[in-house]
């Protein structure tokens, strides 16, 4: 079964970020990509907090390299970057499908030059802020994303019912 999303994060540096994407990733149905070298270790307990109880409902790959998870996801995808440089186009202009691949960069620095440059301006992505601020915290960030994109597709396989009725195994 496709992946309504795949996120890319290119280097991610703090572990509690990263626990709560793979958190975000289990409850909306996306696959979590991590492109070495990370700013922790994937047994950090900030990694498992924000992660709580969620690592085995995510299918998160690790990627030595941005070209071996950019090879392994194919180029028949549409990729999209985040970025705050011009020209870019607004998150929510696009209507994404599933399988759509989206990149983010690490918390301090973003996405580089030249990583940016594989994209066309069409494929970089922006969230609006108000004026004279630099980013959104990354999970903010993919949260904002992830979350539009779940919206066009009308939330398909959210739980339906109650907290408990979700918890039920199917028929239970």
């Amino acid at each position: 079964m496709m992946a309504m999303l795949e996120i890319v994060l290119v280097e991610p540096q703090i572990a509690t970020n990263t626990g709560n994407i793979i958190r975000l990733c289990a409850n909306a149905g996306s696959r979590l990509h991590l492109v070495r070298p990370l700013g922790f270790a994937l047994d950090d307990a900030s990694l498992r907090r924000g992660g709580l109880d969620y690592h085995e409902l995510t299918d998160t790959q690790v990627w030595d390299t941005w070209e071996n998870c950019r090879s392994a996801l194919g180029g028949e995808r549409r990729w999209f970057a985040t970025t705050t440089h011009d020209p870019h186009r607004r998150y929510d202009a696009v209507e994404y499908r599933p399988g759509d691949v989206v990149a983010f960069g690490c918390e301090a620095t973003g996405l580089g030059d030249v990583l940016l440059a594989e994209f066309a301006s069409e494929q970089r992505l922006h969230i609006p802020m108000r004026p004279s601020n630099r980013s959104l915290n990354l999970a903010n960030a993919v949260s904002v994303v992830v979350y539009e994109a779940w919206r066009q597709y009308e939330f398909a396989g959210a739980a339906t019912g109650t907290f408990e009725e979700s918890l039920r195994p199917p028929g239970g």
